[in-house]
């Protein structure tokens, strides 16, 4: 059965490969499928929301790359163009980035400068040192333990199921992220990462919605923090695929990546006026602050969330309150951002306080829309 299986995966990648055509027309990527019946799609350049360059393991033995187009909304909001030689593969993603930025198709990629490239150790050892993998390392230790004291064979069925725990909380992210690399350049945030599958990802100015720096309780002795992103288009599995924007790296590097991100923005520097001192939560919210720029909120513990949206992208503002909210006479403002990772929300504030946030945001909102420039060709 294995050559048959075979043949027919064969088939169906050539099938797939010769079903899918493309070219560039103007502001537009035109992407032609079918054989048999023919589909045509003509999608504005304006749209995209990320490049991808992917290389599996299996594609990079033939020199052979992938580009994933990412599109902002609609039901089929990833374009695959398989099997493209590595340099034709390289050369359709410059074009796409010039084009999309307004520039001649021919503008040759633009330079960048490094962030930040995550050392190995560092990776593994943030991995390690999160709370639940702590816990479930005693676990597994504990388990096996009883199983060579005891020879009780039935303790495996704790033993297994922790250990294929720790290989997905441990191995699956660390096979993921090795090599990763975080670059600035005129044509967006450049991200490159992966040990089996390569992937070079490219985030066009102005496509990341907000972001969260989090500091779980270990690593914040170690100066250690993470970057998650929500980037507009992204939803579901790709939205969690997409959500790193820096997997750890000391504190000041990710401080220093969001102030590239949303130029202008010093989140440090942002004052936080502390919750009512009426609330009780097991999330504690530490307080809420804002400037020109950035609207900023900090909650958690043992993991410390400091979340971040400019008031430009804000897409709503809501105060809600719930029942034990409403006897103490406290609400919460919620800054909507498109769906994804980081929810900013200003927990338990008195009531005036509240009305006052969700005013002030809303007239800052506006006037950041208003001086915004243009959203679609970016590099004018």
């Amino acid at each position: 059965m294995t050559v048959p299986m075979g043949l027919v995966a064969v088939g169906t990648g050539l099938w797939t490969w010769l079903a899918v055509r493309f070219r560039v027309d103007g502001d537009d990527l035109v992407v032609e499928t079918g054989l048999l019946r023919k589909n045509k799609r003509r999608i504005p350049l304006s749209r995209i929301q990320a490049i991808d360059l992917v290389r599996p393991l299996v594609t990079r033995v033939f020199a052979l790359a992938e580009v994933r187009v990412e599109l902002a909304g609609g039901e089929q909001s990833e374009i695959a163009l398989r099997y493209l030689g590595r340099h034709s593969a390289l050369q359709l993603r410059a074009e796409l980035l010039a084009r999309a930025a307004g520039l001649p198709g021919h503008t040759p990629e633009a330079p960048e400068r490094r962030i930040w490239r995550v050392p190995f150790g560092a990776l593994l050892m943030s991995l390690l040192t999160r709370l639940p993998v702590v816990g479930t390392i005693l676990l597994f230790f504990a388990s096996l333990l009883f199983l060579v004291v005891y020879a009780e064979g039935g303790i495996l069925a704790v033993t297994v199921p922790v250990l294929l725990g720790l290989i997905r909380a441990v191995i699956g992210p660390l096979v993921m992220y090795a090599n990763f690399t975080v670059a600035m350049s005129p044509d967006g945030i450049r991200l490159r990462y992966g040990l089996l599958e390569t992937r070079m990802q490219t985030l066009p100015p102005g496509r990341v919605q907000a972001v969260s720096i989090v500091e779980p309780a270990l690593w914040r002795s170690l100066g250690w923090a993470r970057v998650e992103v929500t980037v507009a288009g992204y939803a579901g599995e790709r939205q969690a695929l997409s959500s790193t924007l820096l997997p750890v790296a000391p504190r000041h590097v990710a401080m220093h990546l969001v102030s590239q991100v949303f130029p202008g923005t010093n989140v440090d520097a942002v004052s936080l006026v502390p919750a009512s001192s009426k609330a009780v939560a097991i999330d504690r919210a530490d307080g809420a602050g804002t400037d020109d720029v950035v609207f900023v909120t900090r909650h958690g513990w043992p993991c410390r969330r400091t979340d971040v949206i400019p008031h430009a992208r804000a897409q709503s503002v809501r105060l809600t309150a719930n029942p034990f909210q409403r006897l103490l006479g406290l609400a919460t403002v919620h800054v909507d951002a498109p769906p994804g990772p980081v929810r900013v929300a200003a927990s338990d504030r008195e009531l005036g306080e509240a009305r006052a946030i969700v005013e002030s945001t809303v007239r800052r909102a506006m006037a950041a829309r208003r001086n915004g420039g243009d959203p679609v060709h970016w590099a004018r």
